[in-house]
C-alpha cells in the first residue's frame, strides 16, 4: 500500500516537534516539583542534591527560572571565622522575604533558592570547583555554559547579609526581590510581659522620680554612661554585635591551631579585638581631654598644670599615632604631614 505525501509530511512534523514537547513537558514537571518542595519549607529554601541539580542543568536555555544556590558544609559550622550558620540564616531570610513580597503571582517562580550540603553532594561541589566557603552562586535563566554563565557572589558582599544578597540577585537577573522582612528583636509576648511589668511598677517609679532618688538623678551615672556610649561608638562594637564579628581567628598556617590572629591585615574585614584596641586608644584621648578641660583648670599650681598638660599631650599624640599606624598597616593607605605652600 502506497503512503501519501501528506502522511509523510505529518510524520516528519511529529518527529520534529517531539523533542520540543518533551523538553517543555520535563521543564513543566520540574517547575511543579520545585513549587511543591518550596511549599514544604517554612522559609522557601529547597534542599538541593546532585540529581536535582543535574535535572535543572539539563533544561535547555532559556530556562523558566533562575537558581540561587548557597553552598553549605555542616563540619564547618563550628568555625567562628567562617560563620556559615549566620550566612545561611541570612540566605533563608532572603528567600522568606521574596515569598512574602510575592505570595501568589507568576513572579514567584522566576527564581528559586537552594541550599546544597557538601557531605551529601560532593560531586556538585567539584562541578563548581569550589575552594572556600561561604559561597553563593547564581544560575541565571539564560545559562548554557556552567563555568561561563554562572555568577558567583563577591566575598565582600557577605558582611551586609540578606541586603547584599538581594542586590546581587537584582543586579544579575530581572527579578525584583523586594524589601527584606527581618523578624522583630522582641516578640509580641515579650512586649506584653514588659508592658505588664511596667504598669505594675509605674506608681513606685513615679514616686521615686518625684522624690529625686533614682539613678537618673545621679551625675556619676550619666558620666559613666557617656563614657560607655563613647567607647561603643568609636570601637565599632555595635557593628560587631549585629554582624556577629568574631573576636579573633585561628591561624590556618599554624599546624597546631594554637596561634590566634587578633589583627587582620585587610580592609574588607575587622575583628572584634581590633575595634576594642582602637576604641581604647580613642577613649584615652577623650578622657585626657576631659581631664584637662574640667579638672586641670581647677588646679592652682601652675607647675603641676604644665606638667599634667605636657603629659596629656604626649600620651594623646602617642595614641593618635598608634591609630594611624594600625590604619596604615591594615589598609595600606598612609597619612603624611605637609606644610601648605602659603605658609612658606
Amino acid at each position: 500500500m502506497a503512503i501519501s505525501p501528506s502522511s509523510v509530511l505529518l510524520i516528519t512534523l511529529l518527529f520534529l516537534l517531539a523533542p520540543i514537547y518533551t523538553h517543555s513537558n520535563s521543564s513543566d514537571d520540574l517547575l511543579s516539583e520545585l513549587i511543591n518542595l518550596r511549599s514544604q519549607s517554612p522559609t522557601g529554601v529547597i534542599h538541593l542534591n546532585d540529581s536535582l541539580l543535574q535535572r535543572i542543568l539539563s533544561i535547555p536555555s532559556p530556562k523558566p527560572f533562575s537558581s540561587l544556590i548557597f553552598f553549605d558544609a555542616k563540619q564547618l559550622h563550628s568555625k567562628p571565622d567562617i560563620n556559615l550558620p549566620a550566612f545561611k540564616r541570612e540566605f533563608s531570610l532572603l528567600s522568606f522575604s521574596f515569598l512574602v513580597n510575592h505570595p501568589k503571582n507568576s513572579n514567584n517562580t522566576h527564581i528559586f533558592f537552594f541550599v546544597i550540603e557538601f557531605q551529601e553532594s560532593q560531586s556538585s561541589f567539584a562541578l563548581f570547583e569550589l575552594k572556600s566557603l561561604p559561597h553563593i552562586r547564581l544560575l541565571p535563566f539564560f545559562l548554557t555554559d556552567l563555568k561561563r554563565d554562572s555568577v558567583p557572589m563577591d566575598a565582600s558582599g557577605y558582611s551586609r547579609g540578606a541586603e547584599s544578597m538581594k542586590e546581587f540577585v537584582e543586579a544579575n537577573v530581572e527579578v525584583n526581590v523586594g524589601p527584606i522582612h527581618r523578624p522583630p528583636a522582641i516578640s509580641k509576648k515579650m512586649m506584653a510581659a514588659i508592658g505588664g511589668v511596667f504598669l505594675i511598677w509605674s506608681p513606685f517609679l513615679v514616686k521615686k522620680i518625684i522624690s529625686g532618688k533614682t539613678l537618673l538623678h545621679d551625675k556619676y551615672m550619666w558620666m559613666t554612661g557617656s563614657i560607655f556610649v563613647y567607647f561603643f561608638s568609636v570601637s565599632g562594637t555595635m557593628h560587631s554585635i549585629i554582624r556577629k564579628v568574631p573576636m579573633y581567628l585561628e591561624d590556618r598556617n599554624d599546624a597546631g591551631n594554637s596561634k590566634m590572629i587578633f589583627f587582620y591585615q585587610a580592609s574588607g574585614m575587622q575583628l572584634g579585638t581590633e575595634g576594642f584596641a582602637v576604641g581604647f586608644l580613642y577613649m584615652v584621648v577623650g578622657l585626657l581631654l576631659a581631664f584637662m578641660t574640667h579638672v586641670l583648670v581647677c588646679v592652682k599650681n601652675r607647675t603641676a598644670q604644665r606638667l599634667f598638660m605636657a603629659f596629656g599631650l604626649i600620651v594623646s599624640f602617642w595614641a593618635v599615632k598608634k591609630v594611624i599606624y594600625l590604619d596604615n598597616w591594615k589598609t595600606g593607605y598612609g597619612v603624611h604631614a605637609y606644610w601648605p605652600s602659603s605658609w612658606m
